[in-house]
């Protein structure tokens, strides 16, 4: 058997292919002029009857095949914009690429979705020298809505908006195939390979606060991406190979001449780098030495090599518990990595006749931009330029990666933009196909609006952050949706003080609700059995209008997905859990889920299509926590 999306996708297109040519073959049947004069009436009127049953079986197929029969959940925005688009498409057939804009109604007095083109294809229209009023269009728009199993009817209002009305039953059908298969992504029409390039720290310098982001933004995007079935593979692009290394490894040797027998006791790393720093600046020797290791080194000398080993391995472990601590997987894949590729990379670039000679340098300008790369120092050795376009041009061709995201600081945009913008230029990547992107953030600051330090102005060691939050009690997870929460474009104040607030947009407060939700059944002495038998069994009553309302907003989760998918930025998600559980909190006021005797206590009814609002609310939140990385059930 092939990939049944693929099928379901071909099957799809089959149908609609169909649809569209019975389509021409009824009007072709209505136009006498095309009739051939000897055929006989009664004849065409029954084919044409066969024709336009055939027509109808085949969209009612096609409706089938798009209605909540499977396990995936529906983006109902994006079906609403299939079926505006077959709409506009045939009220306004001379625009190319019109305008498709449906959105959620902000005001629930006006439907439930609304789609503004009219007023845009107007603009369009005006510039053809066609004058036509917006209101006309949308009313045209309206009549040539296509049959389908979600409207279930539309009003126009003002200069063209039109207001979309869901219908109950089907958005009922939605939440019970929730209830019963949870919490599933959208289908997705290729599984395509993700590469994600975060955290990246250097080797021999600890982890600090600037690193805590790229970790925490990084993580989240790979679980989004495995969650809608992409094939993700999570890079440590660790700074593992270069000049330090020289001083490190000659420090080594002479603080601990037996290395090469006996494991050095190196405790603390950072001291051990800025004492090997200190030699480095003050003695000219010592300078001469450490630059004699790097070559010794980079030429692969066994003892050197193991040297090297020795010192990675004090750092990864070190990194590792801070891993641990925010629930982080990643595969590391340093510098060193791509250092026989760097070679390879320069011998191409050379070939293509790019490289320029400028003090002894090689370096490659790159139309539109004022400053080139170097990709060999005058030393002849590679920079950070030559590493990256290795890294890049490996996730190209060898990992094959349809999408490559880099989750680093804002600071770094110039240098990756212009790494982007030479792999274009070297025709390793066609930005129409392979989607290469930097998702920037800004920095860390503390409650002074300044750069996030400790009182004696050093950087904030991230070890040092966890311990303090656990300390204050402040879970893990509230330090990471602290994070997310805010627009990684932007810097952001770190404020523990903030994050143990149970009010607002806070994991305190979202984590208590849940809590809430989830007791709720506990509460009522119903079991998860009866539970699962109630969601395939009784219908989602949704009369009331916090449980209508509540009920859109639970199915609105793919979309919201589909925009971070688009955008990258993870405060989108943070935003809606934080209305999901308001929404719930404004249903459960005014709806009893369950009725209890106010003498005894004792419940008297259970409003059991109430209680599966509850389950697919907490359904979608636990969601929504496991792609920000939050564990509610266990000390994050």
């Amino acid at each position: 058997m092939g990939d049944p999306v693929t099928e379901y996708s071909a099957r799809l297109q089959q149908q609609e292919r169909e649809i569209r040519s019975l389509s021409a073959e009824i009007e072709i049947l209505k136009n006498p002029q095309n009739l051939n004069p000897s055929q006989r009436l009664d004849e065409l009127r029954e084919e044409n009857a066969k024709l336009k049953y055939r027509l109808n079986i085949l969209k009612r197929s096609l409706q089938e095949d798009k209605s909540p029969d499977n396990k995936s959940m529906m983006n109902i925005n994006q079906r609403l914009q299939q079926i505006f688009s077959e709409a506009i498409q045939a009220s306004c057939p001379e625009l190319d690429n019109p305008p498709l804009a449906v959105t959620p109604n902000q005001q629930a007095k006006f439907g439930d979705y609304q789609c503004n083109s009219a007023m845009a294809m107007a603009q369009m229209l005006k510039a053809k020298g066609m004058k036509v009023n917006p209101r006309e269009i949308a009313e045209k728009i309206v009549q040539n809505l296509p049959d389908n199993e979600l409207i279930q009817k539309t009003e126009i209002a003002g200069p063209g908006f039109i207001n979309v009305h869901l219908k109950r039953t089907f958005v009922s059908k939605l939440l019970s195939n929730l209830l019963v298969n949870g919490v599933q992504p959208p289908p997705l029409e290729s599984r395509k390979k993700v590469v994600v390039d975060f955290s990246s720290p250097n080797i021999a310098k600890e982890m600090h606060v600037g690193h805590l982001r790229s970790t925490i933004i990084g993580e989240s995007i790979c679980r989004l991406f495995e969650f809608l079935g992409y094939d993700v593979l999570r890079l440590n692009h660790v700074g593992d190979w270069g000049t330090q290394f020289g001083m490190l490894i000659a420090h080594l040797q002479d603080k601990f001449p037996d290395y090469l027998a006996v494991s050095p006791p190196i405790s603390d790393l950072q001291a051990f780098y800025k004492e090997s720093k200190k030699r480095f600046d003050d003695d000219e020797d010592f300078k001469k030495r450490a630059y004699q290791c790097v070559v010794r080194l980079q030429s692969r000398e066994p003892d050197f090599i193991k040297a090297w080993n020795l010192i990675c391995d004090v750092s990864r472990r070190e990194f590792q518990k801070i891993y641990d601590c925010l629930d982080v997987t990643i595969v590391e894949r340093g510098e060193s990595f791509y250092q026989e590729m760097m070679t390879d990379v320069v011998k191409e670039i050379e070939g293509r006749g790019l490289v320029e000679m400028d003090e002894g340098r090689k370096i490659v300008f790159v139309p539109g931009h004022s400053i080139p790369l170097t990709v060999v120092k005058s030393d002849g050795g590679y920079t950070y330029d030559t590493s990256d376009l290795a890294a890049l041009r490996q996730r190209i061709f060898d990992e094959k990666a349809d999408i490559i995201i880099y989750v680093v600081d804002s600071g770094q945009g110039t240098h990756l933009q212009l790494v982007y913008a030479a792999g274009r230029m070297f025709g390793w990547y066609d930005p129409q196909v392979t989607r290469v992107e930097h998702a920037g953030f800004g920095v860390v600051l503390g409650e002074d609006k300044k750069k996030f330090k400790t009182r004696s102005g050093d950087t904030v060691r991230l070890i040092d952050l966890l311990d303090e939050g656990l300390k204050r009690s402040v879970a893990f997870g509230c330090i990471k949706y602290a994070d997310l929460s805010h627009n990684r474009i932007n810097d952001y104040v770190f404020s523990f003080d903030k994050m143990l607030d149970d009010r607002g947009n806070t994991a305190a407060y979202l984590l208590y609700a849940f809590t809430r939700i989830r007791s709720i059944a506990r509460l009522a002495n119903i079991d998860e059995a009866t539970l699962r038998k109630a969601a395939e069994t009784t219908e989602v009553l949704l009369d009331h209008e916090k449980e209508w309302k509540l009920g859109k907003c639970i199915l609105r989760f793919p979309e919201i997905l589909q925009k971070i998918l688009d955008d990258l930025l993870l405060h989108t998600l943070c935003d809606y859990l934080y209305e999901l559980a308001t929404t719930f909190t404004e249903f459960y006021d005014s709806c009893y889920c369950v009725e209890k005797d106010r003498q005894t206590g004792e419940v008297i009814k259970v409003n059991m299509w109430r209680m599966l609002l509850c389950e697919a609310t907490a359904a979608v939140m636990a969601k929504g926590f496991d792609i920000l990385g939050i564990n509610p059930v266990q000390k994050m």
